[in-house]
């Protein structure tokens, strides 16, 4: 039973920094090594951002271009819906002024008619 130990557990702590202290300078001591394939890899990330980000502005450039042309729609149905009721209260407003002409007109009449039977009357 040589194998084991009955370690505190101070021990352990100090055991336990160590391990992370090493695998800390085995990592320092990898990234020189790979810095040039770390940058390219950067540069290929921030190459794809960039595109990423110039598709979103066209894209949100595409869609503000889509709801202008919407709304600029909207207002031509509007004032055309504005038009057509325009002329149609012009219609009515005519069609009135008709009507009161031949209320007048037929009114204007049975007065004639009725001053000329009062005229024979007498």
């Amino acid at each position: 039973m040589n194998g084991f130990k009955n370690a505190g557990l101070s021990e352990r702590l100090s055991t336990a920094a160590d391990a992370k202290k090493a695998l800390l300078e085995k990592f320092k001591a990898q990234s020189n090594v790979n810095d040039l394939a770390f940058a390219e890899r950067e540069e290929a990330r921030r190459a794809v951002r960039i595109a990423r980000e110039a598709r979103e502005a066209e894209r949100n450039a595409a869609r503000n271009a889509r709801k202008a042309a919407e709304q600029e729609a909207l207002q031509a149905e509007q004032a055309e819906q504005a038009a057509r009721e325009a002329l149609e209260a012009q219609e009515t407003a005519e069609q009135a002024a008709r009507q009161v002409a031949m209320a007048a007109e037929a009114k204007a009449a049975r007065d004639a008619r009725y001053a000329a039977r009062k005229a024979r009357a007498r």
